[in-house]
């Protein structure tokens, strides 16, 4: 039998969720609160193993300063987060104040049911949410690191010329206006242009520019 805290501030929906679980033959509410400080008064006198946790309470973060008081005092607490959002960001405050998982308000029973299972089981849900977001999140540094070294090892064969023309390109220069500078034909600074656009797979120097200033290597001009 799972022993639950529940706290919400919305008495009606306090209601509907500790009727739901009552009626569970595996599940039990042992106490209810409606606020951060009395979660974290009751958690102290009422032996619990599980405590859903309504995030927005008295203040926007009353549940996650309860979360993280009741478990530095009891650790073996499950600790799930009641929320009205389901974004990365939730996900990094659960991990950041020491909760197993979160549940979206107003998600289905049998959700709701499956969350708490999981989690009295020892394999909360969260645990793939996490795996998903670090496994795309090193697709996207992957990614970046694939970019830099494209980029770089273009550079390295670069003239010095069109260095020089990259470091103009950075200072928002004319194609008129590099001519003049460097003292040679417009149709000289085309042509670099496109020998430039070729070596780094672009089709505008606007993209060269971009991609300098996005990877933050400027100081290579």
């Amino acid at each position: 039998m799972t022993r639950i805290l529940v706290a919400e501030d919305f008495d009606i929906i306090r209601e509907d969720l500790c009727d739901t679980l009552n009626a569970q033959s595996d599940m039990c509410v042992v106490g209810q609160a409606s606020s951060g400080a009395e979660i974290t008064a009751l958690a102290g006198s009422v032996d619990c193993d599980l405590i859903l946790m309504d995030i927005e309470m008295e203040t926007t973060a009353a549940g996650i300063k309860a979360a993280e008081e009741i478990l530095e005092e009891h650790p073996d607490i499950m600790v799930l987060f009641l929320t009205a959002h389901e974004t990365e960001n939730m996900i990094l405050t659960s991990m950041g104040a020491g909760a197993v998982d979160y549940i979206v308000k107003g998600c289905p029973d049998e959700e709701l049911l499956m969350h708490i299972r999981s989690a009295a089981a020892g394999r909360p849900m969260l645990d793939a949410k996490i795996q998903n977001m670090l496994l795309k999140e090193y697709s996207r540094l992957r990614s970046s690191e694939k970019s830099l070294l494209f980029f770089i090892n273009s550079v390295s064969k670069l003239t010095a010329a069109e260095r020089e023309l990259v470091r103009l390109l950075l200072e928002d220069k004319k194609v008129k206006e590099i001519a003049e500078l460097r003292c040679v034909e417009l149709v000289t600074v085309k042509t670099q242009i496109k020998s430039l656009l070729r070596k780094f797979g672009c089709s505008r120097t606007r993209e060269i520019v971009e991609t300098i200033r996005e990877l933050n290597v400027a100081h290579l001009f």
